[in-house]
């Protein structure tokens, strides 16, 4: 007789895991359907609603009526809130249309616009340049006997790699699905293994406990990444989607979504803990999932949001994989350069799986 081996039970906890996982409807549907249907959208409509988004530099003169005028426009969109230096990366990689700086001088022409464009957003700066020729010249022909020059225009353009929207919305996508993945699929499995008391025959058995959870994290593990290189490998090719290392590139985007993965599955187990029912658990898990879905970068910018709303945005943990993920694929950060994001990731596991063995019910 062969003797009871742990390791054995984990592996064929995941493997019995793994086959009820890829046989659920939901489970397809949320990881692979729903984010590959929001690709083939976003990719095909992407920049259909034009905004130009405009850094303003620390130096620019805001009182100025060029400034005020650029204001009016509902086209441009002026962004003060990042610094000198997240202002040039982010024009380099076209996040940004352009930089302006408005300086007001002691002769004539009274004002001086000082803007830079980037090669990765030609036809967004191209439309900043007709507003600012048509500011420049009402403000130059506003009154008969004023100085022929007002106002002047010095222009310059960084070079930068081209930013598609593939390579902002395919991201969030991963993130959409590792969320949905660890939070729903995590939360009705282990209430239904409860409710069933599943839970407690494996109690009967030499298994531990740590394998049950092991094992299906595991499963979902497998399943997620699998997951992952077929919406990696569909963007890539289909709509070439931006990995500046290739496989490297990959493979730093597999090790975020286990990261990722990891801490939402203890939403999931908060969740099985808390609800009584398997009705109880679609409104707990959208309280946790919505929120995440809409405010942390998932399908547009948070740079778009009020000021108060981006501080909220700022603090939540699918916004923290995202953007490690978006710096991962597109700048070709290493797993090193996103420490910051890790690291604030990292504050919620320690947070959610403090408050998932305290809620967590095995019977």
């Amino acid at each position: 007789m062969k003797k009871y081996s742990n390791t054995r039970a984990t592996l064929a906890i995941a493997k019995a895991s793994f086959r009820s996982i890829i046989r659920s409807p939901s489970a397809v549907v949320f990881s692979l359907a729903f984010p590959l249907i929001f690709i083939v959208v976003f990719a095909n409509i992407g920049g259909s609603a034009v905004t130009v988004d405009v850094g303003v530099a620390k130096t620019c003169d805001t009182t100025s009526p060029i400034y005020r005028a650029l204001k009016k426009i509902s086209v441009v969109h002026l962004i003060t809130r990042l610094s000198t230096d997240e202002m040039a990366k982010n024009l380099s990689k076209g996040n940004i249309d352009a930089i302006i700086d408005v300086r007001k001088n002691s002769t004539l022409p009274l004002y001086t616009t000082n803007v830079t464009y980037t090669a990765a957003s030609e036809s967004k700066g191209g439309i900043l340049k007709i507003y600012l020729n048509s500011i420049s010249y009402q403000l130059n022909t506003s009154r008969s006997n004023a100085p022929p020059a007002i106002a002047e225009i010095k222009e310059s353009t960084v070079s930068g790699r081209v930013y598609r929207y593939i390579d902002f919305i395919l991201p969030g996508m991963l993130g959409f699905s590792l969320l949905s993945s660890g939070v729903f699929g995590t939360a009705f499995v282990f209430l239904s293994l409860r409710l069933t008391l599943v839970i407690k025959r494996f109690f009967a058995t030499p298994v531990k406990r740590y394998s049950i959870v092991l094992g299906e994290a595991i499963a979902r593990l497998l399943f997620s990444w699998l997951g992952a290189l077929f919406i990696i490998m569909i963007g890539h090719y289909a709509f070439h989607f931006t990995l500046v290392h290739g496989i490297i590139t990959v493979l730093n985007m597999l090790v975020l979504a286990a990261i990722g993965l990891i801490i939402f599955m203890g939403f999931g187990f908060i969740i099985s803990g808390i609800a009584k029912n398997e009705s109880a658990v679609p409104p707990l898990s959208n309280i946790i999932t919505l929120p995440q879905f809409l405010l942390s970068g998932t399908f547009f910018s948070t740079a778009a949001f009020p000021t108060w709303l981006q501080k909220f945005s700022d603090i939540l943990p699918l916004t923290f994989l995202n953007n490690a993920m978006r710096h991962v694929a597109f700048e070709g950060a290493g797993l090193g350069d996103v420490s910051h994001d890790l690291f604030r990731l990292g504050l919620w596991f320690i947070g959610i799986y403090f408050v998932a063995v305290k809620t967590f019910k095995w019977e």
